[in-house]
């Protein structure tokens, strides 16, 4: 199948949408926030970069949300097998990843940081809908030189073993970075995954999903576990205990008992 030069201008003033991600959670984020535009029509959600180069080719849409690290053909590989000049407006969505990021700034290509942000993202679609309306010029050669710079990392590891955490969840197996986990909370028998803004319950318990984490976090109360990385703050209480405070600004109070990796999370002398 043929592709256009360009992407079409949008249908009566309908923007076709697809979304790629191999994190179920991530696409259901993104299609969410889409869904709350009229102008916006997600016409597929793909889980693959194989799926993504077949449903951009079959649907033709004019708007991509494209996540840069998936196992096998990544976002780099997607847009490599369209065409750069093909592909359609194209928001890359990445994890924290200073290379990608760098390379994102320094060629002023629209990108999401996980976990996606709504007002990021009400940014970013808005312009890309001022792109696709003429309001704003795109520049493919920019495009270009962004993949350019974005295909020597191809071959970095994204994902080292055990980073990625198996989870159950209504009879299936969802497969979650480890990364993109802001904390955990203890609820009788289930634990809570908060992940940027979302929840994810699941059948287990706080002990048994520590024991499946990569190092990087921290058990800091017996219902609390937190991602080292999202830490901004910690404050002294009473009592010798202290509060831990999240980047978004989630406030987690800590057990005496786990003193020692509160200290150890951020060393002795900053206590």
């Amino acid at each position: 199948m043929s592709l256009p030069a360009a992407p079409n201008a949008p249908t009566a003033g309908i923007i076709r949408a697809v979304v790629v991600d191999d994190e179920p959670i991530a696409r259901r984020h993104l299609r969410a926030l889409l869904a709350a535009d009229p102008e916006i029509s997600v016409v597929a959600e793909c889980a693959t970069g194989a799926e993504a180069v077949t449903a951009i080719r079959l649907h033709r849409p004019e708007l991509v949300f494209l996540d840069i690290q998936m196992p096998e053909l990544d976002g780099v590989g997607v847009a490599d097998t369209i065409g750069a000049r093909a592909m359609p407006l194209t928001v890359f969505v990445t994890a924290h990843d200073d290379r990608a990021l760098d390379a994102f700034r320094v060629h002023a290509v629209d990108y999401l940081l996980k976990p996606v942000d709504r007002n990021r993202f009400a940014a970013a679609l808005a312009r890309a809908k001022d792109m696709l309306r003429g309001r704003i010029a795109r520049d493919p050669a920019r495009f270009e030189a962004m993949l350019a710079a974005l295909r020597p990392m191809r071959a970095l590891p994204t994902d080292a073993p055990g980073e990625r955490l198996a989870v159950r969840v209504e009879g299936r197996t969802m497969l979650l970075r480890a990364r993109e986990i802001d904390w955990m909370s203890a609820d009788d028998n289930n634990v809570i995954i908060h992940a940027g803004g979302r929840t994810l319950r699941i059948r287990d318990t706080l002990s048994a999903v520590a024991e499946r984490l990569p190092q990087g976090f921290v058990r800091v109360h017996r219902s609390a576990l937190v991602n080292s990385s999202r830490v901004s703050e910690v404050r002294s209480a009473e009592q010798g205990e202290y509060e831990i405070v999240l980047g978004d600004g989630t406030v987690i109070q800590t057990g005496r008992r786990f003193r020692d990796a509160v200290h150890a999370l951020v060393g002795r002398g900053r206590t």
